[in-house]
């Protein structure tokens, strides 16, 4: 059934694509922008297809979960209708998370694991923290480990990454003559501390004893939205100054944008931003972040042979083509304009998210007492640098 309807959602997203193109191919045979009606049918279709692509998503994510839990009742000998009631008496992290609803536990801290481990230990089932990570994903891509390079620690300590200035180089050598020495160079470390963010959220006692309530689903989901946004946001376009050195702050040059045109990209600046980067980048995982309203005009973009830059992905859950290279849109990404870092192309896993531990949650009865509300705390800590700033490039609109 699933498979049916993602077949459906990829087919109509493609066929919206090609109404949106054939708006766009009209005016610009008549050589004219496109009409206010015109623009206005044109972000519809492109809002329509960001909806197709969440529910898409939806679905592979239940999917995934399925197939998890199915893998690990085969990998412990378990009947695939079996019900909790028939499990031994084990401590899972839902039952760690409505024992803390339930007062019965105060705390709870949970390291990152594999959802499912088949190579040593003992298969494990989804987790609460696993969980909780892919809603923060949901808020953008800087913890995505898809994306960039998501280091995990047990402490907070200092953690400081070496950084490589120069490489050691070869010449040719007569016979017999002396070997000269090059040796590569270093620049200052790259520390990454741990800043502590967090997020409190209030439920009645009634909620949370309402045994129809999936209590750990709920509280990943409300504490994805204040963790998710903040921590997205300071691994974006953080001032590494009392928070996270953001991918744009870090990122260097590589286009800026003509004048007259309000920091709006042309075709032209996303090619020569593409080449801006080094070669080893571009081929080890180039890829271009941007926020939904540029990605929305990028859409109109086309090459000299009247190509169309973006091409949609035909895969379900893959993302999307620009010239050639994966577009992960990232909600905290400024809008174009003069002077605005709205488009970020390189390597991204030269980023480093760096983690400590995983995610607590602990609870309090003593705040809403008199209403007899319990009050949750869901905590993060970590930071972010890109080491390598030749790495990752940026567009800007000119200033004037």
């Amino acid at each position: 059934m699933s498979d049916d309807l993602l077949k459906r959602l990829t087919e109509k997203r493609a066929a919206t694509w090609e109404q949106a193109k054939n708006l766009l191919d009209i005016a610009s045979l008549e050589n004219r922008d496109l009409s206010a009606e015109e623009s206005a049918q044109f972000d519809r279709m492109n809002a329509d297809i960001d909806s197709m692509d969440a529910r898409s998503k939806q679905i592979l994510d239940v999917e995934a979960r399925e197939r998890s839990i199915s893998e690990s009742r085969s990998a412990l000998g378990l009947p695939q209708d079996f019900t909790p009631a028939e499990i031994a008496q084990t401590e899972t992290d839902a039952q760690i998370i409505r024992a803390i609803a339930m007062g019965e536990r105060r705390s709870a801290s949970f390291e990152q694991r594999d959802i499912l481990t088949t190579t040593t230990g003992s298969p494990v089932p989804t987790n609460f923290y696993n969980r909780l990570v892919e809603q923060l994903v949901q808020q953008g891509p800087m913890l995505d480990a898809n994306v960039v390079t998501v280091l995990t620690t047990d402490t907070g300590n200092n953690l400081q990454i070496p950084r490589q200035s120069g490489f050691s180089t070869a010449v040719k050598v007569a016979e017999g003559a002396s070997i000269g020495e090059s040796d590569a160079s270093f620049s200052a470390f790259i520390t990454l501390g741990a800043f502590k963010y967090a997020a409190t959220m209030q439920l009645s006692r009634e909620l949370i004893e309402d045994s129809g309530i999936n209590i750990l689903d709920f509280i990943a989901r409300q504490a994805s939205i204040g963790l998710g946004t903040a921590v997205n946001a300071a691994l974006t376009v953080g001032t590494g100054t009392v928070i996270p050195r953001g991918i744009v702050t870090a990122s260097t040059l590589g286009v800026t944008g003509g004048t007259g045109v309000a920091g709006v990209p042309a075709s032209d600046d996303l090619v020569d931003l593409v080449y801006s980067v080094g070669s080893p980048y571009r081929r080890r995982g180039g890829a271009w972040q941007m926020k939904a309203s540029t990605l929305g005009a990028v859409r109109k973009l086309k090459d000299t042979t009247g190509q169309y830059l973006w091409q949609p992905s035909l895969m379900v859950g893959q993302p999307d083509m620009l010239l050639g290279f994966p577009v992960y849109e990232n909600p905290d990404m400024v809008a174009t304009g003069t002077s605005a870092k709205s488009i970020i192309f390189g390597d991204f896993s030269s980023y480093y998210t760096r983690q400590v531990r995983g995610i607590e949650v602990a609870r309090d009865d003593s705040v809403g007492f008199v209403s007899d509300l319990i009050t949750f705390r869901v905590t993060w800590r970590g930071d972010g640098n890109l080491p390598d700033t030749s790495a990752v490039k940026h567009f800007i609109g000119a200033a004037t």
